[in-house]
């Protein structure tokens, strides 16, 4: 669901459906940076709107994307400058909600880019772990569920997940971390999927991300990343989620919820 945007002279941002499950661990401070860009004008609003926002244990500014210098690689800008890049739209926006409240974690994925590029340069091809990390970034979802969850999900038994295992759900915590994954849920369709990244500890998804903050940027390592152990997951099949979901029929669709076609290591 897409809201209209507040009328305002300032950055007018689609407004996400913050009451969506997705939305709960960002709507409070998202809310708050969406009307400060809204009351800002010209370029560099979500920048600073994100500045206004961000506490002590935020690592990075935010800088409008147009300070960057043709040719420089954003990963390495960041490392060096610790300043995000940030261009006045959704994509941008949402990756620095993601650093405002996830800080340590970007910054890891962060530090890993970065060593990554000095290493090996700005190559037309990435190597695995700059790539798993890219992939994270952009995409990733946070899962900490019963074993018996993971481990149908990782072998891609979507029957099985839906079905008898709907009950574990409830056990489950599950967080969108990656901005283009929050962007597309602006607007969501059935086939938006995610990379799921399994985590240990339990934690609320609306509450204090700070413990899980602080374990996953000590869990992404370039050996656990280039190992790539995500698991797909369309991410509006979580129950609770979509209503559309509440029907076996919904999970029928092969084109969505695909067979397992590589093994995942279940006790990851």
């Amino acid at each position: 669901m897409v809201r209209q945007a507040m009328a305002s002279p300032g950055v007018q941002l689609a407004s996400p459906h913050w009451a969506a499950l997705w939305y709960r661990p960002w709507a409070d401070v998202g809310r708050l940076v969406w009307q400060a860009a809204a009351q800002r004008a010209g370029a560099g609003a979500v920048a600073e709107a994100l500045n206004g926002h961000a506490g002590p244990g935020v690592p990075v500014r935010f800088a409008p994307a147009a300070q960057v210098p043709a040719g420089a690689a954003y990963e390495a800008f960041i490392a060096q400058r610790r300043a995000v890049p940030t261009r006045d739209n959704l994509h941008d926006a949402f990756n620095g909600l993601v650093w405002l409240r996830l800080p340590a974690s970007k910054a890891r994925l962060n530090a890993l880019q970065a060593a990554e590029l000095a290493r090996d340069g700005v190559a037309a091809r990435r190597g695995p772990v700059r790539d798993a990390a890219t992939v994270f970034d952009e995409n990733a979802a946070l899962l900490h569920a019963p074993d018996a969850l993971w481990q149908a999900l990782a072998e891609r038994r979507w029957g099985e997940l839906f079905g008898p295992l709907r009950p574990l759900w409830r056990d489950a915590r599950l967080l969108v971390f990656g901005h283009a994954a929050l962007e597309k849920l602006v607007a969501p369709y059935k086939s938006i999927t995610v990379h799921v990244w399994r985590v240990a500890p339990p934690f609320d998804p609306a509450g204090d991300l700070a413990p899980l903050d602080t374990w996953l940027a000590a869990d992404l390592t370039p050996e656990m990343l280039a190992a790539k152990p995500f698991a797909p997951l369309p991410v509006l099949g979580v129950p609770g989620w979509w209503a559309g979901n509440e029907t076996p029929a919904f999970y029928a669709d092969a084109q969505v919820f695909r067979p397992a076609r590589l093994a995942i290591d279940p006790d990851r």
